[in-house]
This record gives C-alpha cells, sequence and structure tokens, in this order.
C-alpha cells in the first residue's frame, strides 16, 4: 500500500501542499540526557534536518524493571528532511554514535537513543528499516511526548488516533511518567 507523502491545506482560498510531518524520539538515561537532546539536535540540524516542534521533557523507569539503572529521559521532535527515510535512519544512527551510544547489550543504558518513529507516513518493512516504529504503540514514553506535538497524529497503518492508544495503556505504565517540563532548543549557555 502506497501512502501519498503530502496533505494539502487551504490557505487564502488556495491548495496548498505540505510534507507529511517526520517525527523521532530522543531518550537518554545516562550523563545529562538534556545535553545530550541537545547536541543530537544540533547535530541533526548540521546535517540537513529542520527542527519544527519538540515536546517537554518525561521521565519514566528504566527497562528491563528488575535490572537497576537510572530512570530515562524522553521526548520527541518534529522534523523536516529532504531526504529517504532509510537516510535519515542512518543518520540517527551516526548521531548515536557520535555521542557516545553503544550497542552492545539489548535494553543497556545509554547517553542518546534516537528512534525514526513515522516518516510522513510511509510504511516500510525490511531488515534494516521498520517504520512506523514497531513498538511505539505500546510505549507511553514515546505516545505521551508525542502527543504534546501531534495531538491529531494517527498511525499509518491501523488509523488509530494517539488519544485512544493512550488511553489504551495499561495503568501501571502511565502511573509511572512524569512530566518534567518543556525542552529548550537550543539550550540557553
Amino acid at each position: 500500500m502506497a501512502v501519498y507523502p503530502w496533505s494539502f491545506h487551504v490557505c487564502w482560498g488556495l491548495k496548498v501542499r505540505l510534507p507529511q510531518p517526520i517525527y523521532i524520539a530522543l531518550g537518554a538515561n545516562l550523563g545529562s540526557p538534556a545535553n545530550s537532546f541537545s547536541k543530537a539536535l544540533s547535530t541533526l540540524k548540521e546535517n540537513g534536518c529542520e527542527i519544527l516542534n519538540i515536546s517537554g521533557l518525561w521521565q519514566s523507569p528504566s527497562w528491563p524493571p528488575d535490572v537497576p539503572a537510572p530512570d530515562y529521559i524522553n521526548a520527541c521532535a518534529q522534523i523536516e528532511f529532504k531526504g529517504t527515510a532509510p537516510s535519515l535512519l542512518g543518520l540517527l544512527h551516526h548521531t548515536e554514535a557520535a555521542l557516545g551510544r553503544r550497542r552492545a547489550a539489548l535494553n543497556a543504558p545509554r547517553p542518546i537513543d534516537l528512534d525514526l518513529l513515522d516518516f510522513r507516513g510511509e510504511v516500510l518493512r525490511t531488515p534494516e528499516i521498520k517504520i512506523p516504529h514497531p513498538r511505539m504503540m505500546n510505549r507511553g514514553f514515546v505516545l505521551f511526548p508525542l502527543s504534546q506535538i501531534a495531538p491529531k497524529w494517527k498511525h499509518p497503518v491501523t488509523k488509530e488516533d494517539i488519544n485512544r492508544t493512550l488511553s489504551r495503556l495499561p495503568l501501571s505504565d502511565v502511573a509511572q511518567m512524569k512530566y518534567l517540563g518543556r525542552f529548550v532548543f537550543p539550550l540557553p549557555a
């Protein structure tokens, strides 16, 4: 199924074609997450991404729960990028590596984690890339920040809107989420 990556809006009586949004998730539980987010967004900006919107910061417990590790800080950003989804994913992985992310063990603590959530509503399933992100609909730490910047977002495959999805999360997951406040980019010096 092909998904057209453009939407049409009416502005002063004219039909204007606008690109569908791209959403990424940011997470970290080592070092200073806000500084890591700022550095990651700066790197993305230097490499052709336009940062359009950023959620506030959300705190969630580390995973898995039986392994002691610092809580995660999470956020989401809406960006624009002229390239393809695979090239953006490559840029996200390059940015993670430049900021100290090592992919040694699954669910290991990390100074930065960048996930491509939605690329203009496209649906891609290859060994290298899966969008929309396959586990995002079960993760409050993704959905709460995303709902701040995209309150009308709908899953490209299921068409379920984000608020309905949030209402279906287990109360035990929702109760552990803590809103920490606005994230300002770039961070004041």
